[in-house]
């Protein structure tokens, strides 16, 4: 398996249930368990999946590198993508996960890595949290994409953000929103980071997009 990950079960299994889950991607030089924390309220009720990037950088891991700020190198990025796939598979089948709410859920490159997710899966995931990310042109114009029409969307930026500026945010909102039909777009007054106001707007976003699936069930 190409990816180190934690994963957290809820408490209390039940055997034969199948369980929300939701996939963490963190940033640049971060690692898996700083992601934890921002959706440890939902632990009790999803299984919560946090992957490792697989290049150390520093202290942290990052999934690609890069030729310049929101310039990935493009076949690490490609691996990346192919890779990450073949892991959520991996894990449907491995763990008792119900493959109709998977949910992906990134801040800056693992944003950038889950909006590319939903657009190459299509509605194999339920819905995406994308924190202060971006859409690189290449997936747009060269990457064969799904319908993400069904796909649930939540995108949150920073108003001063000062890694990925704010108009990034506007425009990766902009994008999708003529993709999918169940867009939430967010603005916070932060600098590169989740505010707790956007870790509980985020929370409930979720709570409620997932519990939602059941009447269409």
């Amino acid at each position: 398996m190409s990816y180190s990950y934690d994963i957290h079960m809820p408490s209390n299994l039940e055997p034969g249930k199948k369980y929300p889950t939701i996939f963490t991607l963190h940033g640049k030089g971060s690692n898996e368990r700083n992601m934890f924390g921002l959706v440890a309220p939902l632990a009790d009720e999803f299984i919560i999946i946090g992957v490792r990037g697989n290049l150390p950088l520093g202290a942290g891991y990052q999934y690609y590198d890069l030729k310049s700020l929101g310039n990935p190198i493009r076949e690490m990025f490609d691996q990346a993508v192919k890779d990450l796939e073949t892991f959520i598979q991996y894990a449907t089948e491995t763990y008792p996960i119900d493959s109709g709410k998977r949910y992906m859920f990134g801040f800056s490159q693992g944003a950038i890595l889950s909006i590319t997710l939903a657009l190459t899966m299509g509605e194999q995931l339920k819905g995406i949290v994308a924190m202060n990310g971006y859409i690189p042109e290449f997936v747009k114009t060269e990457y064969t994409l799904r319908s993400i029409k069904d796909v649930s969307v939540f995108v949150s930026h920073g108003e001063y953000d000062s890694v990925f500026p704010v108009r990034i945010g506007h425009e990766t909102a902009a994008y999708l929103n003529n993709q999918t039909d169940r867009l939430t777009f967010k603005l916070y007054p932060t600098d590169h980071g989740v505010s707790e106001e956007n870790q509980s707007d985020f929370l409930l976003w979720i709570k409620t997009n997932s519990d939602s699936s059941l009447i269409k069930e």
